[in-house]
């Protein structure tokens, strides 16, 4: 499978044995839960979950996905939902474009639906602000991975989920139009990549 140069490049600059031994805890527990499903069927899906799918649970969908493709790992789906519907900021757009993905604009209006890629030999992930609920989001049989503190707290119980696993991230939307924006953008794209780069590497084929 090919990936585009900017891309591979960019995943030889992450660090993930930088990982905090709490952090690769908690990764390391969703990767047993990834594995254990992976021995009792022919698929698994992963839904990473924020209160307005508009950033941190949109960036680790597509970095999740992406990564596991480059594993070759490509019984595991990655979904993304929220308990509000707004729209996907553009920094994370910009961010993943800098980090070696193409994002096409499907549609426009007030929550634009994005197609973003590193090959172009894979589908593409559907990246758009959109409720866990939703029709192409699982319905059941599922991880729950909790990006944020406030979904994490709101959602004591995630229906249809059989596990839920709490990862969550530094809100880079506190950065939002300040001059150190899109940094805090470019940091937390790269924490969820190294974070899932890492996760990966506790699977077993």
């Amino acid at each position: 499978m090919r990936f585009n140069k900017v891309f591979t490049d960019f995943i030889g600059t992450l660090k993930p044995d930088n990982i905090a031994s709490d952090r690769k805890q908690i990764l390391q527990h969703l990767a047993q839960a990834v594995q254990e499903g992976l021995q009792q069927k022919e698929g698994v899906a992963l839904q990473f979950i924020c209160t307005h799918n508009s950033r941190r649970s949109q960036l680790a969908q597509v970095w999740a996905q992406h990564l596991l493709f480059w594993h070759g790992y490509y019984k595991i789906g990655c979904y993304s939902g929220g308990t509000a519907v707004t729209a996907v900021y553009p920094e994370v757009i910009n961010q993943l474009e800098q980090q070696g993905f193409t994002a096409s604009r499907l549609s426009e209006g007030s929550n634009s639906v994005y197609a973003v890629k590193a090959s172009k030999q894979l589908a593409p992930s559907f990246v758009f602000s959109k409720p866990l609920t939703h029709l192409v989001n699982p319905s059941d049989d599922f991880i729950a991975v909790m990006t944020c503190d406030q979904a994490y707290e709101a959602c004591p119980v995630v229906l249809g989920a059989k596990k839920r696993i709490g990862l969550t991230y530094t809100d880079p939307k506190n950065h939002d139009g300040q001059e150190n924006e899109e940094q805090a953008y470019a940091q937390t794209s790269t924490q969820i990549a190294t974070e899932m780069l890492y996760l990966c590497s506790q699977l077993n084929p």
